[in-house]
């Protein structure tokens, strides 16, 4: 498989993932995500930034996520996201800290 074919492919599956987390199941929490898998819609948009800051274009963590979203992400949450549990919460800053790195601020 030559580079070009490989790259579009690549795209396609990652069109294909974030269609199944924002369309097919946005009921899915992101914390639930990134406690069982390591990783959230976030993650996907701070990917996408970084790619993007690896080819000489800038772009906030908010304007990334409003891409990878469709919407900014304050209109996502208020209109997929609840609540988590103290338990869901704990759990998460282990996983955050594990996959993602130290939280700011």
């Amino acid at each position: 498989m030559d580079d070009r074919t490989r790259t579009e492919i690549e795209a396609a599956a990652f069109r294909a993932l974030r269609d199944h987390l924002m369309v097919k199941r946005p009921d899915v929490q992101n914390i639930d995500l990134m406690n069982l898998a390591g990783f959230c819609r976030n993650c996907l948009s701070r990917w996408y930034q970084e790619a993007a800051a690896e080819r000489g274009i800038a772009l906030t963590k908010e304007e990334a996520r409003e891409i990878f979203y469709g919407m900014p992400y304050e209109a996502w949450k208020a209109a997929h996201q609840e609540e988590a549990d103290p338990a869901r919460q704990a759990a998460f800053e282990i996983a955050f800290a594990e996959n993602v790195g130290k939280r700011e601020g």
